[in-house]
């Protein structure tokens, strides 16, 4: 009997240390993240904010190929769903190409919708949001 009573104690003792071992961290203080949010405690709405006045400064553009003759039809489907459309031509360092931008800058950008019809109607036709002035010449 007293070598039961040896073999508990014993059995007692490394399950104690067992899970002592297993037993959760202290939890850390977190501090306050009011001291990182000083110049921004308003709530502000998307087209109030600094990001949103510099998207509004990229259009849409269509197009993409070497020669200005596939834009023709383009052009010309655009002008049946009322879309203004100017021609532009990349500078030859950046690639080159003819490209159709959509819109007027400043304005927002056509439907998606119309970008897909398009897509799926004219073969090869590419789409791109790049900014208005800067990356296309006048001519």
């Amino acid at each position: 009997m007293r070598w039961m009573f040896l073999l508990l104690l014993i059995l007692n003792v490394f399950y104690y240390v067992w899970h002592q071992q297993e037993a959760p961290m202290q939890a850390k203080e977190i501090m306050s993240l009011s001291p990182y949010k000083s110049g921004q405690q308003d709530i502000q709405l998307l087209s109030e904010s600094k990001k949103a006045a510099a998207a509004s400064q990229d259009c849409l553009y269509l197009g993409g190929y070497p020669t200005a003759q596939p834009l023709a039809v383009l052009v010309q489907r655009l002008a049946n769903d009322k879309i203004p459309a100017v021609q532009r031509q990349l500078r030859p360092e950046q690639g080159g190409g003819y490209w159709l931008r959509l819109g007027v800058p400043g304005e927002a950008l056509p439907d998606e919708g119309v970008v897909q019809r398009l897509s799926r109607d004219i073969n090869d036709l590419k789409h791109q949001i790049m900014p208005c002035e800067g990356i296309a010449s006048g001519e």
